[in-house]
């Protein structure tokens, strides 16, 4: 069976996910086989495995940072928020069904099962388990039934290292007051703590280091800065969605409400000479070279904000006067002429889309998810990318149909369509569709010809050898900065 390391932080968007990567790769390299865990995740991006079954796309990072293929024993519970009191609920990859916070937190204990039997065979199968927490051991009114912290530590048998963000003010208090507030049980699971997104000179904290290692009885396992690694973040807290950049190609994407997997466009924003922007408004929109409209979890709700916050009439004007546009999932069914919800999947009705598209889209109660790869059909204004191959996957809950005499853009190896194109305006079911350095050559090639410039200049690279480079990077951060003789220490030990 594996040892197993557990990283809690004193609040959500501590760093924790990005700790458990750089440690998923450290030990890696090692030459230990590792595995990622999270036995509850809370995010709209999430991935689509080899056996078609769903997941968070935080394990996905971690278990690529440790190189091993992502499968949903790493997250078995993901919830993604529906509104905002309500989450769909996926067991195993599996949908079980939409619940409010108070049905969820009433039958979540009938799921403390699969955890276990998931934890239980990834221990068998590797030599670490590093396991990630969620939010902050710390919210008391949530420690019934917990299996996410420290429920999780005691099931896993588990030590802890805590994680405090330093960067957002008072990490000293953040890592006492967590600690203060465990029982004395879940105190024995705490062997050291971390201070993460430092910025300045160490030697400034040391005191302050000192007096927190006496009054918590616990070592700092050591003061971790930002580092300068390219690794997609876990959620819509991650700072991408508030940057912006200026560059030779500027591409907008629209921040829907319920934006899920805006990870599509990291690999846009690792290009040379692209600069990406997330915008909310028709002010913000302004004359980009392209825009996306990315996918949603409630596409019905997101088209009335856009169409509410005037941002639909900006991008049909920028449409009609020639700026490419595309869609992305629930993107793509915006732009199309209808969305009809008989099932009721997002509460019934239907919409008038965005005209852009000759399709129509209707709801169905089952999830449509899938990995695929094809080849790309297109003339006319998308020529570039007319024979360019793709892979990615689809997540769901539509099926879209073309009207006569439209041609879907994608002809995909499992006998299906995907797709359609009209026109400057272009749709795709697909996650990952720019992760492909076809469709990203072809993209830059279309946007330069555009603006008169040469496409070398924003050439296309090999995105999965960069993602390992930057997994070396963070490795190396967390080498350099972190006791990894304590951690390895402290994983021997165990509790």
């Amino acid at each position: 069976m594996a040892k197993a390391i557990m990283i809690q932080g004193t609040m959500s968007n501590a760093g924790k996910s990005i700790v458990a990567a750089g440690l998923c790769r450290v030990f890696a390299q090692d030459g230990y086989k590792v595995a990622p865990f999270k036995s509850q995740n809370m995010a709209l991006n999430s991935f689509i495995t080899k056996e078609g079954l769903e997941m968070g796309r935080a394990q996905v990072v971690q278990a690529e940072a440790a190189g091993v293929e992502p499968s949903v024993l790493m997250n078995p519970i993901l919830l993604k928020p529906v509104t905002n009191m309500g989450s769909q609920v996926i067991v195993n990859g599996e949908v079980l069904g939409n619940y409010k916070a108070q049905e969820y937190y009433k039958m979540k204990h009938t799921l403390r099962p699969a955890i276990q039997k998931a934890f239980d065979t990834l221990s068998a199968q590797n030599d670490i388990i590093v396991i990630e927490g969620a939010g902050s051991p710390a919210e008391i009114n949530l420690k019934a039934d917990d299996f996410v912290n420290m429920g999780m530590a005691k099931m896993a048998k588990a030590p802890v290292l805590l994680v405090g963000d330093i960067d957002r003010g008072g990490v000293f208090a953040q890592l006492y007051g967590t600690i203060e507030l465990l029982t004395e049980e879940e105190k024995n699971y705490v062997k050291a703590t971390i201070i993460n997104k430092f910025r300045g000179d160490v030697e400034i904290l040391k005191p302050g280091l000192k007096q927190l290692e006496d009054l918590t009885h616990r070592p700092c396992a050591g003061v971790v800065p930002f580092i300068h690694a390219d690794i997609e973040d876990e959620d819509s807290l991650s700072e991408r969605l508030v940057k912006t950049a200026a560059a030779k190609i500027n591409i907008a994407v629209i921040r829907l409400p319920k934006l899920s997997n805006f990870t599509d466009f990291t690999v846009l924003e690792a290009t040379e000479g692209i600069g990406v922007r997330y915008v909310s408004s028709a002010r913000e929109l302004g004359d980009p070279d392209l825009v996306i409209l990315p996918g949603t979890k409630n596409t019905i709700s997101d088209l009335k904000w856009v169409r509410q916050n005037g941002l639909e009439a900006a991008i049909k004007q920028l449409a009609a006067k020639g700026t490419p546009v595309i869609g992305i999932c629930g993107g793509y069914q915006m732009l199309g002429r209808t969305i009809t919800d008989a099932s009721g999947v997002e509460g019934g009705g239907s919409i008038a889309g965005m005209g852009l598209l000759p399709i129509d889209t209707e709801f169905a109660e089952e999830k449509h998810r899938t990995r695929v790869s094809g080849i790309a059909k297109a003339d006319s204004f998308w020529k570039d990318f007319d024979g360019a191959e793709l892979t990615g996957y689809e997540i769901h809950m539509g099926a879209t149909a073309l009207a006569d005499g439209a041609s879907p853009l994608d002809k995909l190896d499992n006998g299906h369509d995907d797709g359609c194109a009209s026109g400057n305006v272009l749709g795709s079911y697909l996650h990952g569709f720019f992760d492909s350095a076809q469709c990203r050559e072809a993209l830059i090639a279309l946007l330069c010809r555009r603006k008169g410039l040469d496409p070398t200049e924003l050439k296309a690279f090999d995105y999965a050898a960069y993602k390992q480079q930057q997994f070396d990077i963070l490795a190396d951060g967390i080498r350099a900065n972190l006791d990894m003789n304590m951690i390895y220490d402290i994983l021997e030990k165990g509790v």
